[in-house]
């Protein structure tokens, strides 16, 4: 197989492999834990919360490494704020379709929404008098 037909042969199946969290990540968002299985015992609860978990934890170390040399880093930073951003559009849907959240969801909202903006912005300015 030639390295062209290699590159398109991945390129496709990443894509199709992608549907799958895709769609679930449209149905959670869209909504809420209502768009899946019903019957979900709390072994299964267990398990997306921690796996939710982990993806905030790879988040928080991801932003971590971005802390040294941050003057330099607004490429990463701009990257990796998407998923805390993106996250947060999600929350404030989940605040305008089912209420709103205890005072940590809130404070994360308005961390999400807020202060990771108003980071992105310092760094900017921040690179630029470097």
């Amino acid at each position: 197989m030639s390295p062209a037909a290699e590159k398109r042969l991945l390129q496709i199946v990443m894509l199709l492999v992608l549907l799958v969290p895709l769609s679930g990540a449209l149905i959670g968002i869209v909504r809420g834990p209502e768009g899946f299985d019903r019957t979900a015992t709390g072994i299964t609860l267990d398990s997306h919360f921690r796996y939710l978990s982990g993806l905030l934890l790879a988040m928080v170390a991801l932003f971590a490494s971005c802390v040294a040399g941050i003057e330099r880093n607004g490429a990463r930073l701009r990257l990796i704020s998407v998923l805390p951003i993106t996250g947060g559009l999600a929350r404030l849907l989940a605040l305008v379709v089912a209420g709103v959240p205890s005072w940590q969801h809130q404070a994360a909202l308005g961390i999400e929404l807020g202060v990771v903006p108003l980071i992105l912005l310092w760094q900017a300015r921040l690179a630029r008098r470097f």
